[in-house]
């Protein structure tokens, strides 16, 4: 600092030189005013320092006036020793230590702490070269012995007879500087908390964003209550050395320890406590950035959303070199706000995590489960339907008069559950990557339209017109022939289901691409809400019109499945009222299938049951062109026999009811839906009414409503009947 006190002092020495007279008066103009700073200008002796005010350069005059009357924080260096002046704005700078017993006196007095720093651009401005500064870091001998300050100053020389001295216009800009460096730690918890990881990546996360801030965080320990709230366990910490021993593994929540940090006191009061004296707990814990020992922490409570309980406790050493003041007690307050939040998301990450393993491992249950069931019910089906067949291959005069349609139907049903068998049994295989598909080369169009063409039959029954469009295809498809069986059969067997009039279109076309299946109808169309949902297992369209109340709901998922073995996709185009279109797109070649499914004989059972099976079921939703009347039973007047309706939408079950309830001497009559029964109550009012609960349009319950708001059928008796 040589250099720059000779330049000082040659530039000062000047200064009684260049003095003029000044005007009359007391006290001199320019100290007129100013404040406390100015009274205390005018009272001070200044003879043995720098002369009588009167005998001041104009310079130097002018520059204290400015310095007095300005609100600006302004700093004059003036003299040999460059001297201080500085106004009312200016104090908080000095703080209680230096003001007032530093005004006057020389510079390198006045801020020694800090002179190193500013010799050189001190040094600048008495050559006469202006110097500017923005957020420089000091470190005042103010509230601390060195504070931690930020401020943006400039140094200007004071012209006259040569530079006569230096005005300094400063800012103080610490609490911004501290402000956006807090708040780019609180950043990074927040961005921290947002990461969904397990509870101790958590803590680990936190406790690195605090050590990226050694300015303020001088170390930070995370401890974590255990299930009963008694004991807290170190979960996460910054780096100690030798101050290891000061931060246990555990600490006890439920008693208050001596010689311990202070967690249960914090943890019953739910606020910081403020340890101002750590040396007893802790011994010496030197700062991260500077040889100052850390004299304060804070035990900060991390609590849950309601507060009734505590995820931990977060202790922080505060800097040395900063006041512990309102604004540090907050910043440390929401640092645990961001660390509880962000030990909350992982606890509710973890939970979610283990509900979804839980549900995983319930689901591959559940799949385990319907496929052993599924094995263990086609076992016993098929001694069921195989003696069926027999018995049904022998001659018509072997039966009893109502024996033969007894095993139609039970031979039906059987068929009908040995599909609903299959249909799981292929979803269990599907879902536990069980499921073996065998890719052989096909005629796509002629497999195609000879399945299609097995209902032309019920759609003539139906009134519908069946339209085959199967073009020839420049090369074979890679297909499993018993899955794109199923897939056919069961697009065209719902197209039916939800068609009353009108077509049912099966189109089959080339692409470069691929094929492509197009399933179209002009059916009841399907309620634009309902699509996104459409291939959602069990899931089924509620109200909707349809032939049958009957199905699983899990026709349309199982379809989307089986095409995505086959590398392929499946879309739907519908609107309400105008039918619907389902689309199937396959490639061609081999490069999307397992290389070692080609060709490969099948090794399990097939679930394929053809389409016979499909096409009886089909018959029966067809509405029963006449009524079932009973036979008149012995020794009662039919005309008086109890007239009982029956409506059930499974022909087989109306036949069933029918046949039970004439033999003991009723008079029954069917209908298949609950419109259906309304009007046949109405035309012709029975004496009790059977209904199936579940019906498709009117169900059961509906129909009850319907027939009480009926005068003369308010009173009928009903019983519903469920499988």
């Amino acid at each position: 600092a040589g250099m720059p006190v000779r330049m000082m002092r040659k530039a000062s020495d000047t200064l009684a030189a260049s003095a003029t007279t000044p005007p009359k008066g007391d006290p001199p103009y320019f100290l007129a005013g100013g404040g406390a700073l100015g009274a205390m200008i005018r009272d001070k002796d200044w003879s043995t320092t720098l002369g009588p005010p009167e005998a001041w350069p104009a310079s130097i005059k002018t520059a204290v006036s400015l310095c007095l009357h300005s609100r600006f924080p302004i700093l004059l260096w003036v003299g040999p020793e460059l001297r201080v002046f500085y106004n009312d704005a200016y104090i908080p700078f000095l703080g209680a230590a230096k003001h007032p017993t530093m005004l006057g006196e020389p510079g390198h007095e006045v801020w020694g702490e800090i002179w190193d720093d500013i010799a050189p651009m001190l040094a600048e401005a008495m050559a006469g070269r202006a110097t500017w500064v923005e957020d420089y870091r000091f470190f005042f001998a103010r509230q601390l012995p060195r504070e931690e300050a930020y401020v943006t100053f400039s140094y200007s020389p004071i012209f006259g007879a040569g530079v006569e001295g230096v005005f300094c216009a400063c800012k103080e800009t610490t609490a911004q500087v501290v402000g956006e460096r807090r708040l780019s730690t609180l950043h990074g918890l927040g961005v921290k908390a947002a990461q969904q990881r397990t509870v101790e990546d958590a803590c680990r996360d936190a406790v690195a964003v605090l050590q990226e801030n050694p300015f303020d965080i001088s170390f930070a320990a995370l401890y974590l209550c255990d299930e009963a709230g008694e004991t807290a366990r170190r979960a996460a910490s910054t780096p100690f050395g030798s101050e290891a021993t000061a931060f246990p593994l555990a600490l006890s929540v439920s008693r208050i320890a001596p010689g311990s940090w202070p967690v249960a006191e914090a943890g019953s009061s739910g606020r910081p406590v403020v340890v101002s004296d750590i040396g007893s707990l802790a011994g010496s814990i030197t700062a991260p950035l500077w040889p100052d020992p850390v004299q304060n922490a804070v035990v900060l409570p991390l609590a849950m959303r309601t507060w009734s309980q505590r995820w931990g406790f977060l202790i922080i050493g505060t800097s040395p070199r900063q006041v512990f003041d309102a604004g540090y007690r907050n910043f440390l307050e929401l640092v645990a706000e961001h660390v509880s939040s962000a030990i909350s998301s992982a606890h509710a990450f973890d939970d979610e995590r283990r509900r979804a393993e839980a549900l995983a491992a319930l689901d591959r249950t559940k799949t385990t489960f319907f496929s052993n069931v599924s094995h263990e019910f086609r076992t016993p089906l098929t001694l069921i339907i195989g003696p069926l067949r027999e018995l049904l291959a022998k001659p018509a005069d072997a039966f009893p008069p109502d024996a033969r349609a007894l095993a139609e139907v039970a031979e039906r049903n059987s068929h009908r559950l040995l599909r609903l068998v299959n249909s799981l049994l292929d979803f269990s295989r599907i879902e536990a990557g069980r499921a073996e598909a065998c890719y052989e080369p096909l005629d796509l169009a002629k497999q195609t339209a000879e399945l299609a063409s097995s209902f032309q039959s019920v759609c003539d029954s139906a009134g519908l017109t069946l339209n085959i469009e199967c073009l020839t295809l420049p090369e074979p498809v890679y297909v499993d022939r018993d899955m794109w069986e199923k897939i056919l059969l069961n697009l065209i067997s719902n197209a039916f289901k939800f068609t009353f009039e009108g077509h049912i279109t099966i189109r089959l076309t080339a692409d470069p691409a691929g094929v492509e299946l197009r399933v179209a109808d002009s059916g009841v169309g399907i309620p634009a809400r309902e699509v996104p949902r459409l291939f959602e297992r069990f899931h089924r369209v509620e109200g909707q019109r349809s032939r049958s109340h009957e199905g699983s709901g899990i026709g349309l998922a199982l379809i989307q499945e089986l095409i995505r073995l086959h590398g392929g996709r499946i879309s739907v185009a519908s609107k309400e009222g105008e039918g619907t279109v389902f689309t199937v797109a396959l490639p061609f070649g081999t490069a999307h299938l397992p290389a070692d499914r080609i060709g490969r004989p099948r090794s399990g059972s097939s679930t394929a049951t053809g389409a016979l099976a499909f096409l009886e079921e089909l018959h029966r939703w067809l509405p029963s062109t006449t009524g079932h009347i009973g036979a008149p039973a012995t020794g009662r007047d039919a005309k008086n026999r109890p007239r009982i309706l029956v409506a059930d939408d499974n022909a087989d079950m109306r036949d069933y009811l029918v046949r039970l309830l004439t033999a003991a001497g009723w008079s029954a009559h069917a209908v298949a839906d609950g419109d259906a029964g309304l009007a046949a109550a109405r035309l012709a009012p029975p004496d009790l009414l059977l209904a199936d609960v579940m019906m498709p349009g009117r169900d059961g319950l509906s129909l009850v409503a319907a027939l009480r708001q009926e005068p003369q059928l308010a009173t009928l008796p009903v019983i519903l009947l469920s499988a």
